[in-house]
């Protein structure tokens, strides 16, 4: 493909209007022919090469986009699990939270001012900490 370079001089068939004699015309004529035959096998040799190009470029296109599909599933369901498991998380730390101070009442340890004073701390300190991974 790189030695057949489309060019002016190949494409060029007709090279001008000179006056012709009536016993030259069809040599010209049969000159013309050849010419024209072979800028035609040379654009049909260029074609069929860009049409193959396509068709790999469409075929890695195609493969290419069911990666992505399958790319975005997976993310998606990622995102799903990683929203569960900050949920849970975020359940869980409040639940031990409240059977922690549960317990220290019930031990005698704190009284319920303090209890309740920090577990409203621990609950600021959540909430900062929810935005800051929201954020992120």
């Amino acid at each position: 493909m790189a030695d057949i370079k489309i060019t002016r001089e190949r494409m060029l068939t007709f090279n001008g209007h000179e006056r012709v004699s009536t016993f030259k015309a069809a040599a010209k004529l049969e000159e013309f022919g050849e010419k024209q035959n072979e800028a035609n096998e040379l654009l049909a040799i260029h074609i069929t090469e860009l049409i193959r190009r396509v068709c790999v470029l469409e075929e890695k296109q195609s493969q290419t986009t069911e990666i992505l599909r399958r790319i975005v599933t997976e993310l998606s369901g990622a995102k799903k699990e990683l929203d569960r498991v900050r949920l849970t998380e975020k359940l869980n730390s409040g639940a031990i939270e409240r059977l922690d101070n549960a317990i220290r009442i019930a031990q005698g340890g704190l009284d319920e001012e303090t209890a309740a004073d920090e577990a409203a701390e621990e609950e600021k300190i959540d909430q900062q900490s929810e935005e800051n991974s929201e954020d992120v």
